[in-house]
């Protein structure tokens, strides 16, 4: 008897491959039992003729050639049905936004964006959905996500595209009264001699600031880590350290009792990239969003962007 691939099947080989070869972790995700993911798999190797996945005792460990490009073509298949989905859905009239982004993106930089989208769209409703800049690109890439925000860029991904937005100037945060706020040019040896509040490790504006101190062989204390930038203002007002962050998170009315240092000549800047699918559908107001960080993003644009006919360029 002949089973015909369904999509649930494809659905099951691709989440067993981003799951690290787990059919439990890929069923839990799916929602759905580890013996019917286990069947689905068996049924679609039973109609193709050769295994997708090699076996150990009763794990998976790795993937066979054939394998390798079932999976491309299964993956290919559902993003193309997800393409159709999304057509329908633009049609209709409710439509929703999702951005993935980090805290401090959500916070500092897309606020004047939301506002202006909601002014002229006040039946888009746009949804957030926050976490670290891996699971940014991670829901870009799932689908999950439309757009991502976020200072990281593709790192190798090649299945996104990066639009570069905007480079913002470091700045060292301190209390008000500390004494870097009497130096006129502070240097990173200065820096390195307070304990140093900072991003947890996974973020961009963590490494980069300690890559800068190691390349002057330089080693700050770092006495908190956080994961937005919030929190760790929070903490240098409470005498633990200082802090460098991008410029866009300080504001002198607001932060009253923190001074700002400029630090340009000593970190790289912190960038903001919109992250986008190469192959994904997006419906007309996720392309009306886009636009609204640069007029010159039009669709035409992004589009020729993400199929590579041209260069990226800053806005």
């Amino acid at each position: 008897m002949e089973y015909p691939v369904n999509l649930s099947q494809l659905r099951y080989i691709t989440e067993i491959a981003q799951r690290n070869l787990s059919i439990s972790e890929a069923a839990a995700a799916l929602h759905t039992s580890q013996s019917g993911v286990s069947k689905q798999l068996r049924l679609l190797e039973e109609e193709l003729g050769f295994a997708i996945f090699r076996r150990s005792r009763s794990r998976l460990h790795s993937i066979t050639s054939e394998g390798q490009r079932v999976l491309a073509y299964a993956r290919n298949a559902l993003e193309q049905i997800s393409n159709i989905r999304a057509v329908g859905a633009a049609g209709k009239a409710a439509t929703v936004i999702t951005v993935a982004t980090s805290h401090t993106q959500a916070r500092y930089v897309l606020p004047s964006i939301m506002r202006r989208f909601a002014a002229r769209f006040p039946r888009v409703r746009a949804s957030l959905l926050h976490g670290d800049p891996g699971q940014t690109a991670e829901r870009v890439l799932s689908g999950e996500a439309d757009i991502g925000v976020s200072t990281e860029g593709t790192h190798g991904r090649k299945e996104l595209v990066a639009l570069q937005y905007r480079a913002f100037q470091r700045v060292v945060i301190v209390p008000r009264g500390h004494p870097l706020l009497g130096v006129q040019h502070v240097t990173l040896k200065m820096l390195a001699r307070f304990p140093l509040v900072a991003y947890e490790p996974k973020f961009a504006g963590h490494r980069e600031v300690v890559r800068t101190f190691a390349s002057a062989r330089l080693k700050p204390r770092l006495i908190v880590s956080a994961v937005d930038a919030d929190v760790i203002k929070t903490y240098v007002e409470q005498g633990l350290g200082i802090a460098v962050l991008s410029e866009v998170t300080f504001d002198p009315a607001r932060d009253g009792a923190l001074g700002a240092i400029p630090a340009g000549h000593l970190f790289p800047p912190a960038r903001t990239n919109i992250l986008l699918h190469r192959r994904r559908y997006l419906h007309r107001h996720a392309y009306e969003f886009i636009q609204m960080f640069a007029p010159t993003w039009t669709p035409a644009y992004v589009q020729s962007l993400a199929n590579g006919s041209i260069a990226r360029r800053n806005a």
